[in-house]
This record gives C-alpha cells, structure tokens and sequence, in this order.
C-alpha cells in the first residue's frame, strides 16, 4: 500500500463534518464545483486533489496549508513526520514478533511510571528536540500522550535495531531505577509465561 495513500486516509477518518466543510471552501480554485459537490468524505477531497496534482507525496505544502487553516496542527505534525522520513519503515525494518511484544509491555509500563521528566529520558535516546516540541504541540496538557508518542516515535526512528534493552539502560542513566526494575519485573513474567 502507498504510505502516502494510508496517510491521507487516516487524515479522512479524522476529520470532522464542520472541517472537511471548511476544506472543501478552501479548495474552490483548485477543484471544480460539480466535483466539491459530490464530495462526501475527506477521502473524496483528496482524491480529486491528487488527480489534479495538486499534491502528491513529494509535493505537501498545499496540504499542509489546508490543514493549518483549519487548525488541525496534530495532521500537520504526522504531515512533516511522513515527509521527514521520508515514509513509514518497511516491513523488514521491524523489530521480531517477540521484541515487539516486549517493547509494548515495556512502554506500557514507562507511560504509567515516567511523570514530568519523560524528555530527559527521551533526550537519552537521541529523539531530537525538534521532534520532542511537536509531539507536545500536537498533544498539549497530556503527558501520558506526549511521553507514549515519543516513545512510538523512537521505535520507528530505530526499527529493528529498538532493543527492550536500550529502554532499561535510558531509564537507568536518567537515575529511574525504580522504573527500570519494574520494566525488568514485568518482562520477566512475559517470558515466564511464554515458556
């Protein structure tokens, strides 16, 4: 599937009645008349905005302005993160089936046990500032969400090469030994469990 078609689909889904309404207004000089009238969805809008080359994966900016106007600066975030990237990693840049278990168990943990200090621990896993500020921009007044993305965007930043590991040792070098020990204890069980 194109990762730009996956990303403008899960755009669509979020959008509600009132703003794709503004989209649609706002597109008046790029698509026809007859054709904003038969749009029902954000899927629709973006489809026609496509065939008309008006964006496509290489060319955003439009895009972005749109989604600007209408204040969805969360869209604009995910937007630049696709375009930073470049795309979504492939496949084969996943981490196995049983890290990525481990990996969820330990975030879980890290998000219900990290409170205030999360970018210093996010800071000691190289995740850029640039990055940390428009993950708080994008999630304002909840720390659970900031401290959860950034940990999802760690994960695709590395792919296979994210370790359970580095996690522990970030935890511990920050001095969150407490949290550490419970991540430790918590994986201890699922292996545990798994034999």
């Amino acid at each position: 599937m194109d990762p730009f078609l996956a990303l403008l689909n899960s755009f669509s889904s979020s959008l509600s009645e009132a703003e794709l309404g503004s989209l649609k207004f706002l597109c008046r000089e790029q698509v026809t008349k007859r054709k904003l009238e038969s749009v029902q969805s954000g899927r629709d809008l973006f489809g026609f905005l496509l065939e008309q080359q008006v964006i496509a994966s290489d060319k955003v900016s439009f895009l972005e302005e749109l989604l600007k106007s209408i204040k969805r600066e969360d869209l604009v975030s995910q937007l630049k993160q696709f375009v930073e990237e470049g795309e979504v990693n492939a496949p084969d840049d996943q981490p196995d089936v049983h890290e990525k278990r481990l990996q969820k168990a330990a975030i879980e943990v890290i998000c219900d046990n990290v409170g205030k200090d999360w970018k210093m621990l996010m800071r000691k896993l190289d995740i850029s500032e640039v990055k940390l500020e428009r993950i708080v921009a994008a999630n304002p007044y909840n720390l659970h969400e900031q401290l959860l993305q950034s940990l999802r965007e760690w994960q695709k930043w590395k792919g296979r090469d994210a370790k359970v590991a580095d996690l522990i040792k970030a935890l511990r070098g920050c001095n969150m030994n407490l949290v550490a020990d419970k991540v430790e204890n918590k994986l201890l069980q699922l292996n545990t469990g798994t034999r």
